[in-house]
């Protein structure tokens, strides 16, 4: 049976450096991140707020996603972040309440 996958991404305050990233294990990776374990980008930039997470079927499908994120225009990955999370919430709580 196919595991699933998440895309998400993760800043240091509204509008500021975005991260775009995939996992298999959405809670586990953001706790990696807030822990100083995630990437070294994120590390050297302290992204730590969640603000946008994508499920996925697959982690195939989310790998396919995150290279399309990766290569939008940083304004389309605004509007996307808006549209869905118009407060910019930090959604950590959510996924690991």
């Amino acid at each position: 049976m196919a595991k699933g996958g998440w895309t998400y991404i993760v800043t240091d305050r509204p509008f500021g450096i975005l991260y775009v990233g995939v996992t298999a294990d959405l809670a586990e990776r953001i706790t990696a991140h807030r822990e100083g374990r995630g990437s070294a980008f994120c590390r050297r930039w302290s992204l730590k707020r969640l603000v946008l997470a994508e499920p996925h079927d697959s982690i195939e499908n989310a790998i396919v996603r995150e290279k399309a994120l990766k290569n939008w225009k940083r304004d389309w990955k605004l509007r996307l972040i808006a549209e869905i999370n118009p407060t910019w919430d930090d959604l950590y709580d959510r996924i690991n309440g």
